[in-house]
């Protein structure tokens, strides 16, 4: 009996339940293989230090990140609450991430509508994304100040290949299509709007995914330079004053927003697929 079949209200057959069984085993083993690496991880993290193989001084404890984040909570006259610091490296990201893809399918869609402008732009775009942004941070903080600066890297970092992704796949629609809808008489922005943007929707999935940790790079980056506000601004501080537990919870809370924006993206590539 087939997968239809059982769902169609008919007594499940033995070979779907055990593909249902084999399924849930799967996932069942690759959530456990995810915590087991990320356990022994931090049990070796924890345990290397305390004897002395590699030096706690450049390190830390897993132990001792959660009794400084509780300290860094409370604000004092020299620094901010961690909340604070966080929140800062957030907003950031989410404007960069925002923007770089926002203008992002627009230069990908003017690039798709006007194929000379393309072969005008390809060799600058590719060079610009190959580019060492890092190298631009003393540039923007000239340009644009210590808070701005902080935006234009996030943007910098994500837009270029942003765009490249983009372009790909709106080149990659099947051209069938795209004649079908010209037979009927369908204007460009008609067949970018109905045909491409719908067919591009894993390839722009695709680009937030990439573009999320991109952007969260560019505004710690940014924040390495010229910020006194942001989680990359405490690692900095926390490594200046070697003072590698103010280091470490950063790191964390980084690793922490990471996650959570990519848990966000999968979430929102699961609802758009049922719809498709």
């Amino acid at each position: 009996m087939s997968k239809v079949d059982a769902g169609a209200g008919t007594t499940p057959s033995p070979q779907y339940l055990a593909w249902l069984q084999r399924q849930r085993r799967n996932r069942l083993t690759v959530r456990g293989s995810q915590l087991a690496l990320l356990v022994v991880f931090l049990v070796l993290w924890e345990i290397l230090p305390r004897a002395q193989i590699i030096n706690p001084l450049f390190t830390s404890y897993p132990s001792a990140i959660w009794p400084t984040f509780l300290e860094m909570l409370q604000a004092t006259p020299q620094q901010p609450s961690i909340l604070v610091h966080t929140w800062a490296t957030v907003l950031a990201t989410v404007v960069g991430f925002t923007a770089a893809m926002v203008l992002g399918i627009v230069i990908a869609a003017a690039l798709w509508r006007w194929d000379g402008l393309y072969k005008a732009l390809d060799p600058y775009l590719v060079v610009a994304n190959a580019m060492p942004k890092i190298a631009f941070v003393p540039i923007f903080y000239i340009w644009l100040g210590a808070v701005l600066s902080i935006y234009g890297m996030s943007l910098a970092i994500s837009l270029f290949i942003t765009i490249l992704m983009i372009y790909s796949g709106f080149q990659g629609i099947d051209p069938n299509r795209i004649k079908l809808a010209q037979t009927f008489g369908a204007t460009k922005w008609q067949i970018l709007t109905k045909v491409v943007l719908p067919g591009s929707v894993p390839t722009l999935i695709a680009t937030l995914k990439v573009n999320a940790g991109l952007s969260l790079v560019g505004v710690v980056v940014g924040e390495f330079q010229s910020a006194n506000l942001g989680l990359g601004y405490l690692v900095v501080y926390g490594s200046q004053i070697f003072k590698m537990n103010i280091v470490m919870t950063a790191v964390t809370i980084l690793a922490i927003v990471s996650s959570l924006m990519y848990l966000a993206i999968s979430w929102l590539e699961s609802a758009v697929m049922r719809r498709r």
